[in-house]
């Protein structure tokens, strides 16, 4: 009795721990097949992973070897708290985008505190994101709307590809957000622009998007940083005006803490909040197309403690902010990998790479880095997204234009912000003005339809029948009001009852109660009686808990429009009308 009862706490706390650490759940359970397709999936993904970090690393203006730092630690991590089997961890261009705006704007870029402050920001970004997993503050991700990701997600792409500029044309720019400041700053030094780096810079665009576009299976990063090099160091163009990396650190990065103050943590606050958001939105939305795609589920939660521990831990070997790749998680899912085991060989290959070749980087062209942004960048933008919300419903549409155009020409932050606001906005008006149905008896049935849409459906004489699609709420308490009112007042022939189809109100709060007393009292004055069918119990308890029932009449509540139909006509006998009215409507049901 006592070994079943131990065998039992035991099985629950396995249960348990699964839960926390999923990898225990299925490692116990890893087959050849599987290692085989993650350590194929991984050795390509690595491959793909050196030059796209170095190359996201001097987009968030930091030295390239900050990229390489970042795919260590986290990608170890990941894999035993995440819930995706597909996801590739590692730095993403939208993020170092944020990071080079948030940072940016509080420290100069090259700079020792710079550097540091990218890696407080790591380290911050990762708390917070374990704190929102701890609180399971995953439903947030319904905070960012399609719309908005899709507004953003093309705007920043145009934002990176301009920014790169520098790289592109050999020139001297401030760092900004700003395209039209670039496009300005450009203009102007136009004069001083470097011929050979801009071929380097082009040629490399060219290269990448052929190679992309012709022989997709091949590591185009990976050709075109190896090729670049060696044209360099064989024609001597760092000698001729093209800035090359130079020596990069090797080894691997020594542990230690982030330098921590607290009017450093201050000043990137909206930065970590920023990031936090936008990470777990894009991990969680990558994470579900490859788990719908092999049948599997993903935890929200699970995946904001992943990331978070991910990004903290990776900050104490001074690595930045990581995320999850689409075009790298492609890729691994393309090569063959089973599980998150795949991020563990692509870390291989960065730490052998960290610790023997980083000399060969040494001649790597800074433009054939920018060539490798712009490409990444413009394979983002996606257009047919922007057309599908239009045509799906226009007011998605609408609100990733909106983002998209503030994003662009406002800024990176206030793009996401605001376009958060504008998606609440557009709820709560949606909210505050729901559809509200009049419904005609269907012939032949006992049916009621929205006359809108079923022109066979007819109104009963003297008997207005509404259904109300939505919960009845402090937002929308004097809309139904007024609609109900005017409903009332503005039919041709004259009215005796008004009947209220409440089958969709899930909800009914305070405001709600005291606004359907006021039309109570209106009705009345109108000498018109009002009836409810079809109410669900919670919305009923409100109604009686208040006195709303009494108000109403206990006779009056009915189980479809049907009855309450039915009981109107009979009840209002006497009246030769109303006798043929319930004859003709008794026929046709």
């Amino acid at each position: 009795m006592l070994l079943k009862r131990a065998a039992v706490i035991f099985r629950r706390f396995m249960r348990r721990t699964d839960e926390y650490i999923p990898i225990l759940g299925w490692l116990p359970r890893y087959t050849r097949t599987e290692f085989k397709g993650d350590i194929t999936a991984g050795l390509t993904v690595g491959v793909m992973l050196i030059p796209q970090g170095m190359a996201y690393a001097v987009l968030a203006r930091v030295p390239p070897i900050y990229g390489l730092y970042a795919a260590l630690l986290p990608l170890l991590i990941y894999p035993i708290l995440g819930t995706s089997r597909h996801l590739s961890i590692g730095v993403v261009a939208i993020d170092m985008l944020i990071v080079s705006a948030g940072v940016g704007a509080i420290a100069e870029s090259g700079a020792n505190e710079y550097v540091g402050l990218v890696i407080l920001l790591a380290a911050l970004v990762g708390v917070t994101q374990i704190a929102m997993s701890v609180a399971r503050l995953g439903f947030i991700i319904n905070i960012l709307s399609r719309p908005v990701v899709v507004g953003f997600t093309t705007a920043a792409p145009i934002i990176i590809a301009f920014s790169q500029l520098d790289n592109l044309m050999g020139l001297d720019l401030p760092q900004t957000q700003f395209i039209f400041v670039i496009i300005q700053d450009v203009i102007g030094q136009i004069s001083q622009a470097h011929l050979l780096t801009m071929i380097v810079g082009g040629g490399g665009i060219i290269l990448l998007w052929s190679i992309r576009e012709w022989v997709p299976l091949v590591p185009e990063s990976l050709v075109w940083v190896a090729l670049s090099t060696v044209a360099v160091w064989g024609f001597n163009l760092h000698q001729q005006g093209v800035n090359i990396v130079g020596s990069v650190p090797s080894g691997l990065p020594n542990p230690q803490l982030p330098s921590l103050n607290l009017g450093d943590m201050r000043r990137l606050l909206s930065t970590v909040i920023t990031l936090s958001l936008v990470q777990f939105i894009y991990i969680v939305s990558v994470a579900r197309v490859f788990a719908n795609r092999h049948q599997y589920t993903i935890h929200p939660n699970r995946e904001l403690m992943a990331i978070g521990t991910a990004n903290l831990f990776g900050s104490f070997v001074r690595g930045m902010p990581v995320s999850g790749s689409f075009s790298r998680s492609a890729v691994s899912e393309q090569a063959g990998a089973k599980t998150s085991l795949s991020n563990v060989f692509a870390a291989g290959v960065v730490m052998l790479t960290l610790m023997f070749f980083t000399p060969l980087f040494y001649y790597l062209p800074e433009p054939a880095l920018g060539a490798i942004i712009v490409v990444a960048a413009i394979g983002l933008i996606d257009i047919d997204e922007i057309q599908y919300l239009f045509e799906t419903k226009q007011r998605d549409g609408w609100i990733a234009i909106f983002t998209f155009g503030v994003t662009l020409l406002v800024g990176i932050q206030e793009g996401i912000l605001l376009g958060i606001g504008a998606s609440l906005i557009a709820v709560l008006l949606r909210a505050s003005r729901p559809r509200v149905a009049v419904l005609g008896h269907v012939p032949g049935s006992r049916s009621f339809r929205d006359t809108a849409r079923f022109p066979e459906a007819k109104q009963i004489e003297g008997i207005l029948v509404l259904r109300v699609e939505a919960s009845f709420s402090f937002t929308n308490a004097e809309y139904f009001k007024d609609f109900i009112i005017e409903k009332s007042e503005e039919e041709d022939r004259h009215l005796h009852s008004v009947v209220i189809d409440g089958m969709s109100i899930n909800d009914l709060d305070t405001t709600a109660v005291d606004a359907l007393k006021s039309v109570l009292e209106s009705l009345e004055d109108m000498d018109i009686d009002i009836y409810m069918t079809g109410l669900k119990g919670p919305v009923r308890d409100v109604m009686y808990r208040s006195g709303l029932a009494d108000l109403v009449g206990v006779d009056h509540f009915y189980m479809s429009p049907h009855r309450a139909v039915m009981h109107i006509l009979s009840s209002r006998g006497g009246d030769e009308k109303l006798e043929q009215d319930l004859k003709a409507y008794r026929e046709s049901s």
